[in-house]
């Protein structure tokens, strides 16, 4: 069984910073795309950030220039830095790894943004 473990939660004041972590197998993490999906209650996960692993990155439009997605791949692991946050970022925040036909979810890291 494939395991992505994230951390890095937790509750903040609008325009403060979190920084999550996804750790997962390094035979997977190295041929792998990552990517982050947070899901609001009653919403859908969407996609907000990824990188390939050649490093080349993607961010939505909710995000630019607030989220900063990299990854490490000496440790297996990727991060996304969320600054200058927003109560509606406010959702739990699952890691992904895309590989061909195959993806892989971890058990996600819920973020909480006061106002």
């Amino acid at each position: 069984q494939v395991q992505l473990v994230e951390s890095g939660g937790g509750l903040v004041q609008a325009g403060g910073s979190l920084r999550l972590a996804c750790t997962g197998p390094a035979n997977l993490f190295r041929i792998s795309t990552m990517a982050w999906y947070p899901q609001a209650p009653g919403k859908q996960r969407e996609l907000v950030a990824s990188v390939t692993t050649e490093g080349s990155t993607w961010y939505a439009d909710t995000v630019k220039g607030r989220f900063t997605i990299s990854r490490d791949d000496a440790k297996n692991t990727v991060y996304l830095q969320m600054d200058n946050l927003k109560p509606e970022d406010t959702a739990v925040y699952y890691c992904r790894a895309v590989f061909r036909n195959y993806n892989y979810w971890g058990q996600g890291t819920q973020v909480t943004v006061s106002s």
